[in-house]
């Protein structure tokens, strides 16, 4: 029974690694499940013993998304750094994921097309949004953002940039340079939201990073071509 069970949830994450592939490569609307099962190197059978249809798939790579995300929160929460420095690692941890997590690319793109011509899911964003909009009163608290500085507004203007931006390097340079545009962006930020006092620790805050978020998935690796 225990290898059958183990078995069963390693055809599942074959099932979905090829499903990210295939989603994050044609999109959802382009993807078929026949090009998804040759993906998976799996049989029908074997795909419909899982989920029943193409959509349940996708929401399950967009929940799966959702939870790495959320792992990432959790584990940059437990740091001890400061609120603004703790935001900064957020969005280089994202763009991180992004760049070698398939699964995470692909709940991306699949959210963003359903979000084109119906209601998407939303999840993924507005817990972004809230952890921001938490850490930037924080900030705030700390000394480290404009005390006239409204969180909500600024939490959501932030994960807005950084979704453009991941955007932006996607068309341009299929995302090599993400890494060197989500510190651009903070380097024009940080010196307009940040009082002027705390100006000298620009620098410090704009190079912080994540040491305990996961490194994700064994097989994740970054996109080819």
């Amino acid at each position: 029974m225990a290898q059958q069970q183990a078995r069963a949830v390693a055809t599942r994450a074959q099932i979905v690694r090829g499903a990210a592939e295939t989603f994050e490569k044609q999109g959802y609307v382009g993807a078929s499940l026949g090009t998804i099962i040759e993906n998976a190197g799996l049989t029908k059978g074997a795909l419909y013993f899982h989920f029943r249809s193409k959509e349940e798939l996708a929401r399950c790579i967009v929940a799966e998304q959702h939870a790495t995300s959320i792992a990432s929160v959790e584990a940059i929460g437990r740091e001890q750094a400061p609120a603004i420095e703790q935001i900064v690692m957020l969005c280089h941890e994202m763009a991180r994921q992004i760049v070698h997590d398939p699964i995470v690319r692909a709940g991306i793109r699949i959210t963003l097309e359903l979000s084109a011509d119906e209601q998407g899911p939303t999840d993924p964003y507005l817990d972004w949004i809230n952890t921001c909009e938490q850490l930037a009163r924080r900030a705030i608290v700390q000394g480290d953002l404009q005390p006239d500085i409204e969180p909500p507004r600024f939490a959501r203007f932030v994960i807005g940039a950084f979704t453009g931006v991941q955007t932006v390097s996607q068309v341009l340079t299929q995302r090599t340079d993400l890494e060197q545009r989500v510190d651009d962006m903070w380097t024009f930020l940080l010196p307009g939201i940040m009082p002027a006092d705390r100006h000298p620790d620009i620098d410090r805050i704009r190079k912080a990073r994540s040491v305990g978020a996961p490194l994700g998935r064994v097989d994740a690796q970054p996109p080819r071509g």
